[in-house]
């Protein structure tokens, strides 16, 4: 890409350049061949735009013939108009230095040979340039002025690509630091997943025992016939039911019954049962905003709902008892998802470290994995995570592209 913007700089600095000399100047230049040779160079630029276009990868040959073509028009051009003599004879060397940038050694050096053919060649042939000389001047004003453009035109253009491929550089640097990045991100999700799993396992049955026994609990007298422990017992079956429901979507995050457990639904049905559940296990109320929200079929991922309830129960313990908004709508192909509290906000540090594991605002020790999990969630189905402050409290976006969750019309009708 920059060396079509180069050449395009090319065409149009040498018809500049013909202009000047041939009309301000008044030195005699052979138009029509110099013109003509300028008109192809425009045209394999055009090709080579096309072909830049094309999104197929581009081979360093085809990089070496593009400078090669270069070449050998500044040579047209240079024998045209008094070969060594002609003060833009120093182009050659912003040639070179392109093809020591982008090209291997054993191109670079055709490159430098081929220039240095050109170079030695218009020594001996070209067609001589009468440039007006002054009186008591040992070279032509027009020739000075030639090489202080020439000068600066080599500078110029060299700064210009440079610092273009310097910042090609800085930003891959960026993009494999941001792949390093999440793949030690994945590779720490693995362990947790690991370790999660054979927690689910060993939970499973504790759990069960102990909803047996509260179950058998709440039918005895001594708690039936007292409100206050009989609330209590409802509350720790609730929690029990919690801790099941969490099991279960371990385990099938962890890939475990995922098939059946990929209802069919629809968006609206989805998070209407999601805020239900919420509600009910956590013991408060969200707010539920789906105006602009579309009822079409979604697959009804458990790793999106443990996604939502995560960002949920943020938003819960930012702000205990103050008012939580759950708002989802459909933004062109995309399923937006806001939830808002009225908390203290994300401090600065924290949002610029958005998702990182253990990057908790609560102060405890192996906190901080519910967004983290939560972005890596997101970027798995495509998506993404971003978080702000609002003048009262905090807002969580959730961006998931709504092909990921859709799926085909046929089969049972959604429920």
């Amino acid at each position: 890409m920059h060396l079509v913007v180069l050449r395009w700089l090319a065409v149009g600095g040498q018809l500049v350049t013909i202009a000047v000399a041939a009309g301000l100047m008044g030195v005699a230049l052979p138009m029509v061949p110099m013109l003509t040779l300028l008109a192809l160079l425009a045209l394999f630029n055009i090709a080579s735009t096309v072909r830049l276009h094309s999104r197929l990868p581009v081979h360093e040959a085809e990089l070496f013939v593009g400078l090669l073509v270069d070449v050998a028009v500044l040579t047209g051009q240079l024998y045209f108009s008094g070969g060594v003599h002609n003060p833009f004879i120093f182009l050659y060397l912003l040639q070179v230095a392109l093809g020591s940038v982008l090209l291997q050694p054993g191109y670079a050096c055709s490159i430098l040979v081929s220039a240095s053919v050109g170079f030695a060649a218009l020594t001996v042939w070209h067609q001589p340039l009468a440039i007006p000389t002054i009186a008591g001047s040992e070279f032509p004003r027009p020739y000075i002025a030639g090489l202080l453009v020439c000068f600066l035109l080599d500078a110029s253009l060299l700064v210009i690509f440079i610092e273009r491929i310097g910042r090609n550089l800085r930003e891959r640097d960026e993009r494999l630091a941001q792949l390093r990045q999440r793949a030690a991100e994945e590779e720490h999700i693995v362990r947790m997943g690991l370790l999660a799993s054979g927690a689910a396992h060993e939970l499973g049955t504790p759990l069960a025992t102990l909803s047996v026994i509260l179950n058998d609990w709440s039918h005895m007298a001594p708690f039936a016939g007292e409100p206050e422990l009989r609330e209590e017992i409802e509350e720790m079956q609730r929690q029990i039911a919690r801790c099941k429901q969490i099991v279960s979507s371990t385990l099938v995050s962890a890939g475990q019954s995922r098939a059946e457990e990929m209802e069919r639904t629809t968006l609206r049905a989805f998070f209407a049962e999601l805020a239900s559940a919420w509600q009910e296990l956590r013991g408060a109320v969200v707010e539920q905003q789906y105006g602009e929200l579309p009822d079409e079929p979604i697959a009804a991922d458990p790793a999106l709902r443990q996604m939502i309830d995560n960002v949920l129960d943020n938003a819960l313990e930012a702000a205990p008892g103050g008012r939580i908004v759950l708002e989802a709508r459909r933004e062109q192909d995309d399923l937006a998802v806001f939830v808002r509290d009225e908390g203290p906000g994300f401090p600065p540090d924290a949002l610029a470290r958005l998702g990182t594991p253990y990057a908790s605002t609560k102060g405890a020790a192996g906190r901080g994995l519910g967004l983290f999990l939560a972005v890596n969630v997101a970027r798995t189905l495509g998506g993404s995570i971003r978080a702000q402050n609002l003048e009262r409290g905090a807002q969580v976006r959730i961006t998931i592209p709504l092909a990921a969750l859709t799926i085909a019309t046929d089969g049972p009708h959604p429920h």
